[in-house]
């Protein structure tokens, strides 16, 4: 089938599931898998080497005729939907089952199709007027996603939170259209280059879609709305919606003329979110919490990648402004699929023990092996190390600053400090899972609800599996996915299409490969002696005590306390203790935590001083036609007085 026949498959199927969402959850798991399939299927024909494809309509929607376009880039994308829509989809029939949920599973199929609908159509749009449209439609089907659970109230103010915080960034991206529609006569969009008057637009381009990135410190929404959502629509959120933000980013840049400082503006804060972002996650006690301030940190990976890719075209478009890119470009497709199965890891884990409190948990790997082993395998990912996937695209971020470290002038002492803040970013990345797995997997139950605790059943393991298995395969065989990489970065610079691949990608695949067949043939031969040896098995961390307690154990927030206090200045964490008193003391007990400091210390007192101030403008609005006569007369006598000084002048 042509790339035309499956998006067209595509659509209708997407169509169709939304009817059938409140009919039969079979058969909307059937159509939507069709869907997705199909728009996978198409994005691969795209990247396999297939033309970009390119479709307008001869009839207007919404008053502007409709134009279509996939490329590299935008298959790239379209790709990730494919995947995460569909597998999100399989583990919500039983993580979000009509019989425990029978008001919102219905809606949440319809939003969940709606969602995926609208982000192909802001993917696939080559008119600004249809973006904004899909944009706004995709937004709405996400506030209703994370508000499924609406009658918790934490839920419902994380969800008003997220709108607020999307509409401001919609504000942003419709004055970026519209003056963009202003200047070149025309909604329509493609390569713009030429026109230099266009650059300052970047700046509200990079609020807007930052924000949907959820870059910091522009991220305030996405704790809350991670945390609180349903965890198939976390899923959602980070793997994909995220991706939206950064697709606008990589698009309008490679299609716009952009400030000369723009490059070093992206780069900083892509700096600054990872880590930070990897900072607060270590910080965390909540288990998806934690999970969505990873977001914040490979956000600010990519965000590296795309950076230097712009500060490389300053350069001459220096070769190792393509090697940050497609490291970059990688890395959404490899953040996409970890933090995917992450999330869902942690959807089983609360799904198992009601309860994403990890000072609450412990011990769950005998009782969920195929989480715990998934979830670890997840963890391994995120922390950039071989032989998966996240360390791939990690090394071609880094190849791409370490050979811009030869050029000359700032870029190389750029690329200096940032090669030094990612490669503490990825120590502390693995801090932090060294101290999720430890202390959600292993030890002793810290609760009664662990110890009832069993392992989900094969339609929440099912697409675990599947995301597991793409970041194995991403990770042994990287060379297979490099000319993908290359026709991305070719469709944001057409001048970058032929760079070869990095003779350390092949040494990377046979390394991978070897450390693949040693630590499974290390694990048989200690399973082996395991079983035939016998262990004395006893409680983990008892520290020599006769004795031990589960109390004993390590918490989240002991095992990460020195690092947490290294950010302090900014993280601002508040401990509460009750230390023990008298030779026999009956209580003793500290709780730390840490708060939203950009929300808490920032937004919420700017917002509270505009309601003041809307409320001291209300006072001049009593009804009496006298003083609003007065107002009139003020006014007209000011600007007279202006015209006059003016006119002098």
């Amino acid at each position: 089938m042509t790339t035309g026949s499956l998006l067209l498959l595509a659509v209708f199927a997407m169509f169709a599931s939304i009817l059938a969402a409140r009919v039969s959850s079979r058969l909307w798991l059937v159509l939507l898998l069709g869907g997705t399939g199909a728009a996978l299927a198409a994005a691969i024909t795209v990247l396999g080497g297939g033309a970009a494809w390119e479709w307008r309509s001869g009839f207007p929607v919404c008053g502007e005729p409709l134009h279509l376009r996939l490329d590299g880039v935008s298959a790239m994308f379209l790709a990730l939907l494919g995947v995460i829509g569909g597998s999100g989809a399989i583990y919500a029939r039983e993580y979000w089952a009509d019989q425990a949920h029978p008001r919102s599973a219905r809606a949440g199929r319809f939003w969940w199709s709606l969602q995926v609908l609208n982000m192909g159509l802001v993917l696939l749009s080559s008119n600004g007027l249809h973006f904004l449209i899909g944009w706004e439609l995709f937004t709405v089907s996400s506030y209703f996603l994370i508000t499924l659970n609406r009658q918790r109230r934490e839920v419902r103010a994380a969800g008003w939170l997220y709108l607020a915080a999307s509409h401001a960034a919609t504000v942003c991206l419709f004055g970026f259209f519209a003056m963009l529609a202003v200047r070149t006569g025309s909604w329509e969009l493609g390569p713009m280059l030429e026109q230099a008057r266009l650059a300052p637009l970047f700046w509200l381009a990079l609020f807007g879609f930052g924000v949907k990135a959820g870059l910091f410190p522009l991220h305030v929404w996405l704790p809350s709305a991670h945390a609180n959502a349903p965890s198939h629509v976390s899923a959602m959120l980070s793997g994909m919606a995220l991706k939206m933000g950064i697709y606008g980013l990589v698009r309008f840049s490679g299609w716009l003329p952009l400030p000369w400082e723009a490059g070093w503006v992206v780069a900083a804060l892509g700096v600054v979110s990872a880590v930070l972002g990897v900072a607060f996650a270590l910080g965390q006690h909540d288990l998806k919490r934690l999970l969505a301030y990873h977001s914040v940190e490979n956000i600010g990976i990519i965000l590296i990648g795309l950076g230097f890719a712009l500060i490389a075209v300053r350069h001459g478009n220096a070769a190792w402004g393509q090697l940050a890119l497609a490291g970059g470009l990688l890395h959404v497709w490899n953040h996409g699929l970890f933090k995917s199965l992450l999330f869902l890891g942690a959807g089983s884990v609360l799904h198992a023990t009601g309860t994403r409190e990890m000072s609450r948990l412990g011990g769950l790997w005998p009782a969920m092996p195929w989480t715990a082993g998934l979830f670890a395998l997840g963890a391994v990912a995120i922390s950039g190390l071989p032989p998966l996937n996240g360390f791939v695209s990690e090394w071609l971020v880094y190849l791409g600053l370490l050979d811009a470290v030869n050029a000359q002038g700032a870029a190389a002492l750029a690329a200096v400090a940032a090669v030094v803040l990612l490669a503490m970013t990825g120590a502390l990345a693995l801090a932090c899972f060294t101290k999720v797995c430890g202390v959600v997997f292993l030890g002793a139950p810290r609760s009664a609800a662990v110890r009832r605790a069993h392992e989900s059943g094969p339609l929440m393991r099912g697409p675990m599996l599947v995301l597991a298995g793409a970041c194995v395969a991403i990770g042994l065989t990287p060379v297979v996915f490099w000319p993908v990489v290359v026709r991305a970065t070719a469709a944001w610079n057409p001048g970058w299409s032929s760079l070869a691949s990095p003779a350390s990608l092949r040494l990377i695949s046979a390394s991978n490969l070897a450390l693949t067949i040693a630590a499974v043939l290390a694990a048989a031969l200690l399973w082996r002696h395991t079983r035939r040896q016998g262990l004395r098995r006893a409680l983990t961390w008892d520290c020599g005590y006769a004795a031990p307690a589960v109390r004993m154990q390590y918490t989240a927030g002991s095992f990460a306390g020195i690092i947490v206090g290294w950010f302090a200045w900014i993280m601002r964490p508040h401990r509460r203790e009750h230390r023990p008193e008298g030779a026999f003391p009956l209580q003793a007990a500290v709780e730390d935590h840490t708060p939203e400091t950009v929300l808490e210390r920032v937004v919420e007192p700017l917002g509270a001083m505009v309601l003041r101030a809307a409320h001291a403008a209300r006072s001049l609005q009593h009804g009496r036609v006298q003083t609003y006569l007065l107002y009139l007369v003020a006014g007209i006598t000011a600007l007279a007085v202006l015209v006059l000084a003016g006119g002098r002048s």
